[in-house]
């Protein structure tokens, strides 16, 4: 029996029910916020793994199927704004200390750098070439062993464990042909220009002080950009532990900028594949070529053209008159006199007129961007290339492939590279 005046608390049917909706609730409430914070660092953790992880593996461009992703590219990025910096402190250092005037180059760098765009395009462009000499390269059995990458880190730091090499280029014994007893009455080779007489008009050409010595001259081909030295190379001791102190110091300063030796030694091994597959395309390049060799004389406008062209056809020494007419004035002390040269070295319009005209005859006035040429072809004859423009036809036979592959290729660019170019390293400039 219950103690007389004690209450019993009976739990009804409803207050069950009131419990029962009340501890739904709590969990409900649990789960909520259990889902905010799994939600909350789901995301803190997909945007960091987006940031650090996913973004680097999300392709800039493909070509041929091959990927381009953002980390690599970066990299190659900040490799290249390394060099840059790297190279502004050589100028830089050798301004100050030496008196050479770099103000030029060292304000290029600067717009350089502050232009981010641009060297991450550039830096785009040169892992397209790279892919594509590497599908060319394996297509032709042209490797890089790692020993070769090796040696030419080595060398790049001056390091020569078999001692230093001899130069690989011997200089081309070389000699133009005998004169022609045709041409030694054109340009007779001890002749020197004399004053023209008073009583001949001549046109009054002013000459223009940036004319080059070889005004009719177009810029070669592009010849693509070869890999800078390491930033930190240096010569060193002949001894490995030396070299291997100064690689590892090399190593250690491109990490600081987020550079993997990775990277580093990719770059290396593309140059000297590009290298190989320069030499490659060297074997149909023919080691003679056809050249001309004429002399010209350069004015402004038309009717001083017509005028010069007139006196000549009179009877006045072409030489004469290239000296007190020619607005080239590298050439117009030598007689108008440009030399042998081959095809691709003058301006399209002068060219055709030098290959086409007759020895000893003075072409009517050619038309160029630099003006208008009065042209005479001294001689025409197939001649050895030297060294200097053999490398030339090499690096062009290279730089015409290039361009040709980069038509010929299934290259897709994406746009987001534009919005992760990288702005560092940040060049610390000394006032």
């Amino acid at each position: 029996m219950a103690k007389q005046g004690s209450t019993q608390k009976v739990i009804t049917k409803k207050h069950m029910a009131r419990l029962e909706r009340e501890r739904r609730q709590t969990r409900l409430i649990i789960g909520i916020a259990i889902a905010g914070v799994v939600t909350v660092v789901g995301l803190l953790v997909y945007g960091y793994l987006d940031l650090n992880v996913l973004q680097f593996r999300e392709p800039v461009a493909e070509v041929n199927g091959v990927t381009v992703t953002t980390g690599e590219w970066q990299e190659r990025v900040r490799y290249q704004r390394a060099i840059l910096i790297n190279y502004y402190n050589q100028y830089s250092f050798i301004q100050q200390n030496y008196g050479f005037d770099y103000s030029q180059q060292l304000q290029q760098i600067q717009v350089m750098l502050q232009v981010p765009d641009t060297i991450g395009q550039q830096a785009l462009d040169q892992l397209t070439d790279e892919i594509l000499i590497r599908q060319e390269a394996e297509k032709r059995g042209i490797t890089v062993s790692e020993d070769e990458v090796a040696k030419a880190f080595q060398e790049s730091f001056g390091f020569f464990p078999g001692g230093t090499p001899s130069p690989t280029v011997t200089p081309t014994e070389f000699s133009y042909p005998t004169l022609t007893g045709q041409q030694l009455t054109l340009y007779p080779p001890t002749s020197t220009p004399t004053e023209v007489l008073t009583s001949t008009p001549a046109p009054t050409g002013t000459p223009d002080a940036s004319a080059s010595s070889t005004p009719t001259a177009t810029t070669a081909p592009a010849t693509p950009t070869p890999v800078p030295e390491l930033a930190t190379a240096s010569p060193t001791p002949y001894t490995l532990e030396g070299f291997q102190t100064e690689y590892e110091k090399m190593l250690e300063n491109y990490k600081t900028y987020n550079i993997s030796e990775e990277t580093i030694r990719s770059v290396n091994e593309a140059q000297l594949l590009r290298e190989k597959l320069t030499d490659d395309f060297a074997k149909d390049i023919p080691q003679k070529e056809e050249q001309v060799w004429a002399r010209h004389i350069l004015v402004e406008t038309e009717p001083e053209a017509k005028a010069a062209y007139d006196l000549l056809q009179n009877g006045v020494d072409f030489a004469q008159l290239a000296q007190t007419t020619s607005k080239d004035t590298g050439t117009a002390a030598n007689g108008g006199d440009l030399g042998w040269f081959g095809k691709g070295r003058m301006v399209t319009e002068f060219e055709e007129a030098a290959y086409s005209q007759k020895i000893g005859e003075i072409g009517k006035p050619v038309k160029s961007s630099l003006g208008y040429h009065i042209i005479q072809v001294l001689g025409r004859q197939e001649l050895p290339l030297d060294d200097t423009q053999y490398e030339q036809k090499k690096q062009t036979a290279l730089s015409d492939w290039l361009t040709a592959a980069r038509e010929e290729a299934t290259v897709t660019t994406f746009d987001i590279w534009k919005e992760r170019v990288p702005t560092e390293p940040v060049l610390q400039v000394q006032q």
